[in-house]
């Protein structure tokens, strides 16, 4: 008897913190299609990965080439995913650009915001409107938003204020699309996955791509009852700008983050009614 496994994708995945997210996800046993924008740089990571993670395990990860920010990409991906696997039951929003490191909000050209904004929202969006249709139907689906502290409104700041203004766009976006799907089973929620060191991070960062994946990955793989419609980081939900009526709002999250799995710290938080 053939053993079912679900579909994970994740884009931007050939670096950073997306190729950790891919690595964890076939770790924990999904089958994860890393996605990125290059393809040659993309085919290298899933060989590298593959390498890393074993024979056993080496079929369930899967490359295809993908540009948020081209709709015909998007539908080549749906289309692949649909004539191979049926579905994508995981879908992990990690693509990204920060063109504007020390950007100031007059000073930065308005084509900056345009480039920033059409990957890292419009991007999502996109994503989301070509598969949460399909999640919807078979009533399954848990999609996350790679989102940033630096999305917070109060830390809305003169500074990479393209790339903050995008966090804070996505952090929203994330909230309408929770509200676009409630009273089904599929679950959406931003995750921040910390200053990791990443070429995007710097290599000062204090958090390592394990560190910084291991929350996403959390997020991407809930339970049923879990949180929805929040903004979390290493488990924990950071409080602002949720409406009264979202789910999130019934959970209280332990601080205790336990070790679940032997070769992941994989966050386990136990979300409990008031």
């Amino acid at each position: 008897m053939e053993t079912f496994v679900r579909t994970a994708i994740v884009t931007g995945a050939n670096r950073g913190v997306g190729r950790g997210i891919a690595k964890q996800l076939v770790l924990l046993g999904y089958r994860t299609i890393l996605t990125s924008r290059d393809e040659l740089k993309g085919k290298l990571t899933v060989n590298e990965l593959k390498e890393e993670i074993g024979t056993k395990l080496a079929s369930n990860l899967v490359y295809h080439q993908l540009d948020v920010t081209d709709t015909e990409s998007v539908k080549r991906l749906y289309d692949f995913v649909m004539d191979g696997y049926e579905a994508a039951d995981i879908l992990v929003n990690n693509a990204a650009v920060l063109l504007d490191q020390f950007g100031r909000i007059i000073q930065t050209p308005l084509e900056t915001y345009q480039i920033t904004m059409a990957t890292n929202v419009y991007g999502p969006l996109l994503m989301c409107q070509t598969f949460l249709p399909m999640m919807m139907k078979r009533n399954y689906g848990r999609v996350v938003n790679v989102s940033s502290g630096a999305g917070q409104v109060e830390n809305m700041v003169n500074d990479m204020t393209a790339y903050r203004l995008s966090k804070l766009a996505l952090n929203g976006l994330t909230l309408m699309l929770a509200d676009s799907v409630k009273g089904t089973n599929v679950l959406i929620n931003a995750g921040c996955p910390g200053w990791v060191r990443t070429e995007m991070g710097s290599p000062d960062a204090p958090r390592s791509i394990e560190e910084g994946a291991k929350g996403i990955v959390w997020l991407a793989t809930l339970p049923d009852d879990g949180p929805h419609g929040g903004f979390f980081r290493d488990g924990q939900l950071i409080l602002v700008n949720i409406p009264p009526n979202n789910r999130v709002n019934d959970f209280k999250v332990s601080t205790n983050v336990p070790d679940r799995y032997s070769k992941i710290a994989n966050p386990q938080v136990y979300a409990r009614r008031y």
